[in-house]
């Protein structure tokens, strides 16, 4: 159980954090950007979840991906050690992936087969959901960074973020029912 009794600290003030570790880092390193672009992916979520609730069962999913975002979060924030005992940090496991993987092929096996690129807006759901799959392929790309960087990340955890966008990208056409889809078209303004 987190307990926060002191919101600021001072502590930051010279442009430095601590990871979930202990280890000091900068604001600006890459493993505290990819659990930042998790955190603002989380809060696009909060958003979308303002337009949901008529949709029972994608609320629920996105309340449980968006406790899912911190235990993200807190596996980004404390790099894995080969030494350490399983289960003596909190990670994501391959069985919330395979879970997203499912959601998608349920909210996507009503959907009609695309024929061109979506403009991303429709319902305000979908127009929000749009938005938070943008803010998580932005994590995908940051925590990719930290990999090639040569940091420490799990599998599992690289893997969830990826499947997230795809899962979003769903739940937005699936919070458009089809009807209210903008399709792309191609050239469509150039002058000729």
């Amino acid at each position: 159980m987190v307990t926060l009794n002191r919101i600021y600290t001072r502590t930051g003030d010279g442009g430095t954090t601590r990871l979930a570790t202990g280890q000091p880092v900068s604001k600006a390193s890459l493993r505290v950007a990819a659990y930042g672009d998790i955190d603002e992916t989380n809060a696009c979520l909060g958003l979308v979840r303002l337009h949901t609730a008529a949709d029972a069962d994608l609320d629920a999913m996105l309340g449980r991906i968006q406790n899912e975002l911190f235990d993200l979060g807190a596996d980004l924030a404390a790099p894995a050690r080969a030494d350490e005992a399983d289960g003596s940090k909190l990670r994501i496991i391959d069985s919330q992936v395979t879970r997203l993987e499912q959601e998608i092929d349920r909210l996507n096996a009503d959907l009609p087969d695309l024929t061109s690129f979506i403009l991303p807006g429709g319902t305000p759901a979908a127009a929000a959901l749009h938005l938070a799959r943008t803010v998580c392929r932005r994590a995908e790309r940051t925590v990719t960074a930290l990999i090639e960087a040569g940091e420490t990340v799990s599998p599992p955890a690289a893997r969830y973020v990826n499947r997230l966008s795809d899962f979003l990208f769903v739940a937005a056409r699936h919070a458009n029912k089809a009807d209210a889809e903008v399709l792309w078209k191609s050239g469509a303004t150039r002058e000729i």
